[in-house]
């Protein structure tokens, strides 16, 4: 994996722990390996929802990460998976709003073309991580950064309508 160290080259039946260069590849690369632990576990019915989470959770510290570094760790709990995302951070994940339809009068944006500009589409990943998860929240680190994680139910009942909510609960955060 380029830009990237730990456990992650060896698909094994432990735990994944990784650190990444925050690159654009970097989804992916953590959605396929999260993929492939899942079917090592025999809980590959739940690969799509778990691979969803990692994927908003991992372009999330990767947008943030002004170290350019992030860490990746997938575990496997009694009756759930755990993926926790760390990066260096200490913005907390912001969850928006859901835009309603365009107006049929609506002109295009020629701001959008700019380098840089927030056409106002991303931030809309943490709703459906609320709503795939368990439970889920934001572990504070020091000096500095951020756990932002997710437990996905592998057995038992699904996530109800509103999902876990984002909570700043002490769930045993990743060890560094």
């Amino acid at each position: 994996m380029d830009g990237c160290t730990g456990s992650a080259g060896v698909v094994s039946a432990g735990a994944l722990d990784m650190t990444c260069l925050a690159a654009l590849t970097v989804p992916g690369q953590v959605r396929a390996l999260v993929e492939l632990r899942l079917a090592e576990w025999g809980l590959a019915g739940v690969g799509d929802d778990v691979a969803l989470i990692a994927s908003e959770l991992v372009t999330n510290a990767v947008r943030c990460a002004p170290e350019r570094e992030i860490r990746v760790r997938f575990t496997r709990e009694l009756g759930a998976v755990l993926l926790a995302v760390w990066d260096s951070s200490d913005a907390r994940p912001v969850r928006k709003r859901v835009l309603g339809a365009a107006d049929e009068h609506a002109a295009p944006d020629a701001e959008a073309l700019n380098p840089g500009h927030d056409d106002g589409t991303g931030g809309h990943g943490l709703p459906i991580v609320e709503a795939l998860s368990e439970k889920c929240g934001v572990t504070p680190t020091r000096p500095h950064g951020k756990w932002v994680w997710s437990r996905y139910a592998t057995i038992g009942p699904a996530p109800g309508p509103t999902g876990g909510a984002v909570t700043d609960a002490r769930v045993p955060a990743p060890r560094s």
